[in-house]
């Protein structure tokens, strides 16, 4: 295969992506409302800014090139139209994004929000090989889009695949990769719950679809051949993305305190409320209704929205709650990212 780097085995370097989290939620819950917060958890609420930094100059993989190229992975999924933005920081500390070019650890991120749990120091984001190369502006593209949310798409549970196991194993075990059993089944062998994939149908042309050699694949009966390693962000991939993150174009709603504003929202969508105290003093904020809500309350400092601070309630039974001290003056910025809805009320926010 020509469009990824030559190995010996010809098995490709593969993203090696850390586990997910998994939400501990209540045995009760209706397929519909779990499968809700599954499908939704690790995205963003919409208008988040993304900040991201350098740990190193390019590591022991390559110079400043590396990171160019890390730069217009992020640059090229903005311009696909998404309300998310993208800043690169000098401090590592500001950022949520973290990234090092260390040869001997492979190419890997973790999926979405995860990156929030990980210390302030820390990669959330690693390469492992040159990035100037096809494959390697591929991979650029394939982990940030694990940022985003996006899982890997060989394991979607639609496409139907039947692997060789032990040649998998063994194939994958070998150079370059060196991969134990339990990093194989996790990154290639397991499927993927239905509930975590946007869509019934596969899509092999995705940039999150691995390249596969000969052998390893039984069915579908097309691909024993192999599968070529998609090399850009498709036309479904933008689709999707776009769902998670629309355009913004309509301004926040202004809101007082103590007025109450409906949430007329379907699974995934998302209201944004601007609010400017009256004065200085510890605020709630709250949603109300029967819902599952992700709340987050950004704070404007320097033209820029800042994350202040969020609570996901998914599953819990008690609507998102924000209690925190505002500014008298200062603008702000709260966002509710609704994952479903329950009972035959209405649903609301309000804060004071």
């Amino acid at each position: 295969m020509t469009t990824q780097p030559a190995t010996e085995t010809g098995v490709p370097p593969y993203c090696a992506q850390p586990p997910q989290t998994q939400p501990a939620l209540r045995a009760d819950l209706s397929p519909n409302r779990a499968g809700a917060i599954l499908l939704i958890r690790t995205k963003w609420v919409n208008g988040t800014i993304l900040h991201y930094a350098f740990l190193d100059e390019g590591g022991d993989v390559g110079g400043t090139e590396q990171l160019d190229e890390v730069r217009r992975a992020f640059r090229e999924w903005k311009d696909l139209g998404i309300g998310l933005e993208f800043e690169e920081v000098p401090d590592p500390a500001d950022a949520e994004v973290r990234i090092a070019f260390r040869a001997d650890e492979g190419s890997w991120s973790y999926v979405g929000r995860d990156v929030l749990l990980i210390g302030s120091q820390e990669p959330t984001m690693g390469y492992g090989w040159d990035l100037t190369s096809r494959y390697g502006k591929a991979t650029a593209r394939h982990e940030v889009a694990h940022t985003l949310g996006f899982g890997h798409e060989h394991q979607n549970p639609f496409a139907g695949i039947v692997w060789d196991e032990e040649k998998v194993y063994t194939e994958l075990g070998g150079p370059p990769n060196n991969w134990p059993r339990q990093t194989t089944f996790h990154n290639i062998l397991r499927k993927l719950s239905p509930d975590e994939v946007t869509g019934s149908h596969w899509n092999p042309d995705s940039i999150m679809q691995y390249g596969f050699p000969a052998g390893l694949i039984l069915q579908p009966e097309r691909y024993r051949n192999g599968i070529e390693s998609p090399l850009s962000i498709s036309a479904l991939d933008k689709e999707h993305v776009l769902q998670w993150y629309p355009t913004l174009t309509a301004k926040p709603a202004k809101l007082q305190p103590f007025e109450s504003a409906a949430l007329q929202l379907s699974s995934g969508e998302q209201a944004d409320f601007e609010i400017v105290p009256p004065e200085t003093r510890k605020y709630e904020l709250r949603t109300f209704g029967d819902s599952d809500v992700l709340l987050v309350l950004f704070e404007e400092l320097d033209g820029e929205l800042r994350y202040v601070t969020g609570e996901d309630d998914s599953g819990e039974d008690r609507n998102g709650h924000l209690e925190t001290k505002l500014v008298k003056g200062h603008r702000y910025v709260a966002r509710a990212r609704l994952y479903s809805t329950w009972g035959s009320g209405g649903t609301a926010f309000m804060y004071w």
